[in-house]
């Protein structure tokens, strides 16, 4: 089993040097330790979540946290493909499930997509707390897959805000049913970044797609069946890390 992750928000720069000890406390060393029980001998990761992390092994634990001698310095390897994945909010616990299956395969930035089909709307208290689970899902996505790299959750977007995100990137691919292209066929850049746009539950509205393809945007099919937007997403990043 590999060593589980655990983040540290104010992990020193540069890194602790290997041989030195490291002390984790606060809600992640207590979850290590109290939770988890981790104990003397045993090895884990301490990232920050922006690709920095040490291995290291358990010296002393208690239970406000652990110390840790650490063993080995991490960077996570940038990729030459940067995706950003545009997630249009869902009911219930759907867009959780997107964005927690998306970090686990690997997106670099989630955007949640106001789009004029979405059932749940986002607005005032309710969408802060709503911004704070994604969020919170993610990190502790990026930790269950032992990421030392959190994706970034932005502010929501309106269709209009997200035409102008198009025109920012180098490949835009819009998960459309009825598209000719499917997305097989699509030719990627060597590097760059990628924005997949994945629409709600009732599918993207014909003057929205008009306008992200208008503004650039690819229009592609996954195949024959008609997919969740919980799972659209993640089966369309899983082809293109394939590619």
């Amino acid at each position: 089993m590999s060593d589980p992750l655990f983040l540290l928000d104010g992990l020193a720069d540069p890194l602790p040097a290997v041989g030195t000890t490291l002390e984790l406390n606060g809600d992640e060393g207590r979850h290590a330790a109290v939770v988890r029980r981790i104990g003397p001998g045993e090895s884990m990761l301490v990232g920050d979540g922006r690709g920095r992390g040490v291995r290291g092994r358990v010296i002393a634990a208690s239970k406000t946290g652990v110390v840790i001698t650490v063993l080995e310095q991490l960077t996570a390897a940038r990729p030459a493909l940067h995706y950003v994945a545009v997630q249009a909010l869902a009911k219930g616990d759907r867009g959780e499930l997107a964005v927690e299956m998306l970090t686990e395969l690997g997106v670099g930035e989630i955007v949640p997509w106001q789009a004029q089909r979405s059932i749940v709307r986002w607005s005032g208290e309710r969408g802060v707390r709503a911004l704070a689970r994604w969020r919170s899902t993610v990190r502790e996505a990026a930790k269950q897959s032992r990421r030392l790299t959190v994706p970034v959750v932005r502010e929501p977007v309106s269709t209009s805000q997200l035409v102008g995100l198009v025109g920012e990137v180098d490949l835009a691919i819009v998960l459309e049913e009825a598209a000719t292209e499917s997305i097989r066929d699509l030719a990627l850049p060597a590097s760059g970044t990628i924005l997949i746009v994945i629409g709600p539950e009732g599918g993207i509205a014909q003057s929205e797609l008009d306008d992200l393809v208008e503004a650039g945007a690819h229009a592609v099919r996954l195949g024959d069946g008609i997919l969740r937007t919980s799972t659209a997403g993640v089966v369309a990043l899983a082809g293109l890390l394939l590619r």
